[in-house]
């Protein structure tokens, strides 16, 4: 095994592994290494498709660019997607293998274990730096003894293991020193230091808590790395979606000249990236809505993509969001209806899903704003488009994950021309759209992205409430994010010590 590697466990999710391990893959590409990023598994509905057509972890994906390569499936051998509270796609190198129950998983991880360990044997093969990211915590008892993600994972690789714990949780001293005291003897020489995550103050404060954590422990801290806003980086977990969007639209909101967009908050929401660029834009408030009261008198409602697509459609009835939306779109003409994905099945007449892909109803009548229907099968279309909006001509670039097939009755028009799928050209249409084009839905993910569409669909919004038209903003750049973000690790942590824990292995 030639690659050197580093294992970034944490204390808990959502302390922050995933951007530590973007962060040092950027890092070591800098310092002249090879590098790429791997996560044995990873549970998340925030997935992507890579160029071969296989499905893996958003974040795995994020870190990839970081590393500044091409992801692929095995950096993210084994995908589990959550369809409920006890069952979950399973994914194995980018292809859906089959809905398991819990305990079907963790009878099938002991195959799941030898493709992992084959997938890492690929890439050690292949680069010189390996940064491996956990999952949850290495000291989850009920879980550990047929773990294949932390120590399990770190034993294997020969990796040291660097533990993550986030400040700004609180409790990070105790969730620190609670985690060792919970692993074995032989795991706790394994864990060679700490990073202590977003921090905000004066670290001069923190000097005792740091000088008690490593005599109790005999571990050093690496870093303690700043909390920080002015970084753009992909999140991984949908938790921080309602703080993210009001975080950077509080401003928005006391300033004329705002467009409003509601993102209906499903309970099974996934790919929700696919709005990060609208959030950038200056002249855009995102709000995450989850309730009927919470909805107000937006501009545009957009309804995402979810994982449990007739359940969440089930859920916008019961809590009475359809009803409301409905009433939204019925009296305000300016309003505009979007659909992504699930989203846009939701919006059509009916969903049949005879197989029980997603659901055990095999039928439901479906929100009726677009004269489509949708039938699910087994086989799932995952794929890298390039198209082109067939009204203005623009060109936009995304992915489609999805088991439904989606055919137009009478009086709808597609919304997109298909001209490229996985590097081929192609003729073919996605989406559908009505009334003027006021509600459309389509199943690329990322469609946003692209500067001249997002701008063109802002404009329009702004056209209707009788605002002049805004210019493309200059194009976000994300490689110069992680510049950034490494400089920012770089200035907060013993980089040296870290190499020296590396050569030393674990």
């Amino acid at each position: 095994m030639k690659a050197k590697t580093i294992h970034i466990c944490g204390t808990g999710s959502g302390v922050g592994k995933s951007v530590v391990v973007a962060a040092l893959c950027r890092i070591f590409l800098q310092d002249g290494y090879r590098v790429c990023p791997f996560k044995a598994q990873n549970m998340a509905l925030n997935s992507y498709v890579t160029k071969k057509g296989g499905e893996i972890g958003r974040a795995q994906a994020t870190q990839a660019q970081a590393a500044r390569l091409e992801p692929t499936v095995d950096m993210n051998p084994i995908l589990i997607k959550p369809m409920s509270d006890r069952r979950a796609q399973i994914i194995v190198t980018g292809k859906p293998v089959k809905n398991m129950s819990v305990y079907e998983y963790v009878k099938y991880k002991k195959k799941a274990k030898g493709i992992i360990f084959k997938s890492f044997k690929r890439l050690a093969a292949e680069y010189e730096v390996i940064v491996i990211e956990g999952a949850g915590s290495p000291a989850e008892i009920n879980l550990k003894q047929h773990d294949i993600v932390n120590m399990q994972m770190a034993a294997r690789a020969r990796a040291p293991v660097i533990l993550t714990g986030d400040i700004d949780k609180g409790g990070v001293f105790a969730w620190l020193v609670g985690t060792l005291e919970l692993l074995t003897k032989e795991e706790r020489k394994m864990v060679k230091g700490f990073i202590i995550n977003k921090f905000r103050g004066d670290k001069r404060l923190l000097r005792p808590g740091i000088d008690f954590l490593e005599k109790k422990t005999g571990k050093k801290v690496l870093g303690v790395i700043p909390y920080f806003k002015d970084i753009k980086i992909p999140e991984e977990d949908s938790v921080p979606l309602e703080k993210r969007a009001m975080a950077k639209s509080k401003q928005r909101a006391l300033r004329k000249g705002v467009i409003e967009i509601a993102i209906i908050s499903l309970p099974h929401i996934s790919n929700f990236t696919d709005f990060d660029a609208l959030e950038n834009e200056p002249d855009a408030r995102l709000r995450y809505v989850s309730s009927p009261e919470e909805l107000g008198h937006p501009d545009a409602i957009i309804i995402p993509g979810s994982k449990s697509t007739i359940s969440d459609l089930q859920h916008l009835r019961k809590s009475g969001l359809a009803r409301k939306i409905r009433q939204s779109f019925e009296h305000n003409p300016r309003l505009e209806l979007i659909g992504l994905c699930a989203g846009y099945q939701m919006l059509g007449d009916y969903i049949y899903d005879r197989e029980t892909t997603e659901s055990a109803q095999t039928e439901t009548k479906a929100l009726g704003f677009l004269p489509v229907v949708t039938t699910f099968e087994n086989e799932k279309i995952l794929s890298q488009v390039k198209a082109e909006e067939i009204t203005s001509g623009l060109g936009v670039s995304g992915y489609e994950i999805h088991h439904g097939r989606t055919r137009i009755l009478n009086g709808c028009k597609p919304v997109f021309r298909i001209i490229e799928r996985q590097g081929k050209k192609t003729r073919d249409f996605d989406g559908a759209a009505l009334e003027k084009g006021r509600v459309w839905g389509t199943y690329l993910h990322g469609v946003f992205d692209e500067g001249s569409f997002r701008r063109n669909f802002l404009n329009r919004l702004r056209h209707k409430k009788g605002w002049p038209p805004l210019s493309i903003t200059a194009g976000f750049d994300p490689d110069k994010e992680f510049d950034k973000l490494a400089q920012l690790f770089r200035e907060n942590m013993d980089m040296e010590l870290l190499y020296k824990i590396m050569r030393d292995g674990a």
